[in-house]
Order: C-alpha cells, then structure tokens, then sequence
C-alpha cells in the first residue's frame, strides 16, 4: 500500500469524511492490509498514509506541511522502535507543536484494560484491539475521533480569537485614555473610529492640565495601519503624557518625543505628524504647534451663537522622524471668552462622500484637493480651465473645508454638547460605512469665566459592533 491510496466507499458515505487524511502506523504489511479492507468495509473516505515506524511517524508529522495535513493517526503498539506506551506520548508531543492537533486511535494486536486505560491518559482517543475490532467499531470509532478533533480545533480557533480581540481591546483602551483634567470649565470629549474593517492604527490624542493650569492636548497620526502601528502609537501617547507629566517645557515636547519614535519605530520610514496645543492658564490664549499635521478648527462664542473658523497651517514645521532640517515653533492665538478647538487626523478628511453631501459643496465640477489646487494654478497664470481630466473627477472626498462645513452645521443645529459623536456618525454615514483610516477627534475648550456652563466630558470608542446599527 502506497503513502497516498486513497480509500472510497461511494457517494453515500458520511460527508464529514470525504476530506479526511488517516495516517497508519504499522510495521507489518498484513496487518496494514487488514485495516484497509476494514476501512473499505466501513465505508469511510479516507486519504491513507502509511508509517512503518514512530519515528517515520514523527518525520511525517513535524515536516513542513505535514502534520496540518493529517487528521487522525492510527497507532499500532508493537513497532520496532518504540516500548509500551512510549509511540503513543512521542507522536503526541510532536502533534502538540501544530495548531490543528490530529486525533490519535491506537489499534494494536495488545490486549488488556489496562493497557486501553494507560494509552488514553497518555493522550489516544481510543483504544482498539485487532483480533477484537470489525469494520462497524473501526468506522465508529474514527468517526467519533474525527469529530472530538474538529470539536477541539473549533474551540481552539474560539479562544484565539477571543485573545486576538483582547489584546485590540487592550490597545484601543491605550488610545482611548482618561484626561487628566481639574478645571470643571474645561471641556475634553474624544472619540476614535477604527478604520480598514476594524483594524487598529496608530491615531492617539491625550489632554494634560498642569499644576500651573495650562491645559496641553495632543493629537498624532502614526504612517500605516496595523497592530505594529496602533502600538507605536500607544508608546508615543505613554512618552507625551510621561513628558507633559514631569514638566518638559511645552516647546521641547516634540523633539523628545521624536527621539523615542526614532528608537521604537519598526522601520526607518516610519514617520508621525502631529497636532499640539497649550492652553494658557488664564485661558487667554493658546500655542498651536504642528508638525506636519493637519490645523485644528476653532469654535468661538457663547453656548446658541457658536462660530467656527478653520485655522490656516501657518508656521506648520516638519512632521517627527522625517530627516531634514527644520522644528517647531508655536502659532499664538489670542482667545476672548468661550472657545473650544477640534484637533482631528486624516482619517476624517480623507473620507470619501459617497451617500449625500455636506453643507454648502460645490455640485459641479467634484473635485479633491489635487484638482482644486490644479485649477487655481491655471487660473493663476491667466488661462482658462479646459474639462477636468479623469484623474481629477474620481469619487470625491470630504477634505478640510467639507469638515468645516459639516461641523459648522452640526454646532448650529445642536450646539457642542455632543458633537464628536455625531460628526465621527455623520462622516461614516457620508462614507457609506467604516472608513478606510482610522479617525480621532479630540475637542478642548472652556466655558468661560462668568458662565453656567461646566466643561462636557466624553470619550465614544466607535466599535464595529455598536456603530453597524443605523
């Protein structure tokens, strides 16, 4: 018999077998053959393959492709290199290294309880005697194997992705963290929404109030999706906190910051842009720092008269790890009463607008920003605009200025109390479900001096599973 026959009963056979793969262990070709009529008689499908020894065994199983191939071992006893029980725990030790454990039925011409008892403590599923066993007990008993390693093999693919999805659980708790924030006037509401089916990034934001009460939030983008990316970005937003928390002057932030990116980063063309922002202890003003990130939108005015400007990228230096010349030097912004300042990624703005529009878009001609851009080229120079090519007509995105405009929307709607939630629901909703990015949104503000009003704290972690429902 070859290492490859393959055993048919017919059509009418269990279907549960067809793709079974069997693999004998027996020295004696009689024996061998015995098995195969046995298993014929049965009318089990099978793919037989034959061993001569445990240690032919042992080569079958641990060689690439092979153990996961094999999906029950028939053991003979009484092989010329192995003692008692000693074949039933060597082939179970070289199975356990594989994911997909085979079952193992030991079929040996040894009789005794004992001896049936001791095999399965070793690790058998069963315990068959030649001279004792028909076609009905063998087919029976291959079956019930089958189906215990099946049921095994289910579980096991059960508690993995039950580890997988708390460790993403984990490390969505790590951007997700609680603002150590004092003042009751000061607002933090933050929200993340996983992108590419759920798929961690590496988007991370925080918000620090001080001993001397200036507020410092931060919002940063890590290049790349994955879980390599979603934990550089949990490390960096651990390092900004540990250096907002000791003290580091809010302007040497950054290059601390990009000196631990440089030595945890996985690969040299790693690179992170970056949104900081420090709020001045008498709430007069803010420092805006940026490297190479996109600028936040501010929100000014008393609670029924919000207004919302998009701030220009003025004075925006190098995003952290990229290797040329230059740093970052703060924007100061003078600030009069309630203000609120919404720090976001691009996992927003690159959202594509499938299903409606936002507020004020141009219908005709639909361009990105590359488009837009081209055209105010040509229209620089004095000519006028021929159609708009192919590359530039494609599905439109939402960009900053339609962010703008979405959320100036909202505010005069429903005002900020809110307003992450909705806009991160509204985005998706523009998308035609999850994004392709992941997306963070962080918004800080304050109230006032003579207001009502005490600061909204937030936090909506937008998870597949909540956010499929309308």
């Amino acid at each position: 018999m070859s290492s490859g026959d393959v055993l048919r009963s017919g059509s009418d056979g269990p279907a549960e077998d067809a793709a079974a793969t069997v693999l004998l262990v027996e020295d004696d070709d009689g024996d061998a053959l015995l098995v195969t009529e046995l298993l014929e008689d049965a009318e089990v499908t099978v793919v037989l393959r034959r061993a001569r020894s445990v240690a032919e065994a042992v080569d079958a199983l641990s060689r690439p492709g092979g153990a996961p191939g094999v999906d029950c071992v028939l053991l003979d006893l009484g092989l010329p290199d192995a003692v008692g029980l000693t074949a039933v725990s060597r082939l179970r030790e070289v199975a356990e290294r594989v994911h997909d454990v085979p079952a193992l039925v030991v079929l040996t011409g040894l009789t005794g309880g004992d001896q049936g008892l001791q095999a399965v403590a070793a690790g058998a599923d069963d315990y068959l005697v030649k001279g004792e066993t028909d076609s009905g007990l063998l087919g029976r008993s291959l079956r019930y194997a089958l189906q215990r390693r099946r049921s095994a093999a289910q579980q096991r693919a059960l508690y993995r992705s039950a580890v997988r999805a708390e460790e993403t659980a984990r490390l969505e708790r790590a951007l997700l963290p609680k603002p150590l924030v004092g003042d009751e006037r000061v607002s933090v509401m933050v929200g993340y929404l996983p992108g590419g089916g759920g798929l961690l990034g590496g988007d991370f934001f925080d918000t620090v109030e001080r001993p001397d009460g200036s507020v410092l939030s931060v919002v940063g983008d890590v290049a790349g999706h994955g879980p390599d990316e979603a934990a550089l970005g949990a490390t960096l937003r651990t390092a900004w906190r540990t250096l907002v928390l000791t003290g580091t002057p809010p302007e040497r932030i950054l290059e601390h910051l990009e000196r631990v990116l440089l030595t945890e980063r996985a690969r040299p063309e790693v690179f992170v842009t970056l949104c900081q922002v420090v709020v001045a202890p008498d709430r007069s003003g803010i420092d805006l720092y940026l490297a190479g990130h996109l600028p936040p939108l501010l929100i000014t005015g008393p609670v029924g008269d919000l207004r919302c400007e998009l701030l220009p990228p003025t004075g925006r230096g190098r995003a952290l790890g990229v290797p040329v010349d230059g740093g970052w030097e703060p924007r100061r912004i003078a600030l009069d009463g309630p203000f609120a300042l919404m720090l976001y990624t691009d996992g927003l703005v690159e959202a594509e607008v499938r299903h409606g529009g936002v507020p004020d878009a141009a219908a005709e001609p639909v361009l990105d920003g590359l488009g837009k851009d081209a055209l105010g080229l040509v229209a620089l120079h004095g000519e006028r605009p021929t159609r708009v090519g192919p590359l530039r007509r494609r599905v439109p995105r939402l960009g900053q200025s339609g962010l703008h405009e979405l959320v100036r929307d909202d505010l005069e709607r429903q005002g900020i109390v809110g307003v992450v939630e909705r806009v991160l629901r509204r985005v998706r909703a523009l998308h035609g479900g999850p994004l392709t990015d992941d997306a963070a949104l962080l918004v800080v503000g304050w109230t006032g001096h003579d207001t009502p009003y005490l600061g909204e704290r937030s936090s909506t972690l937008a998870d597949s599973a909540e956010w499929a429902r309308p």
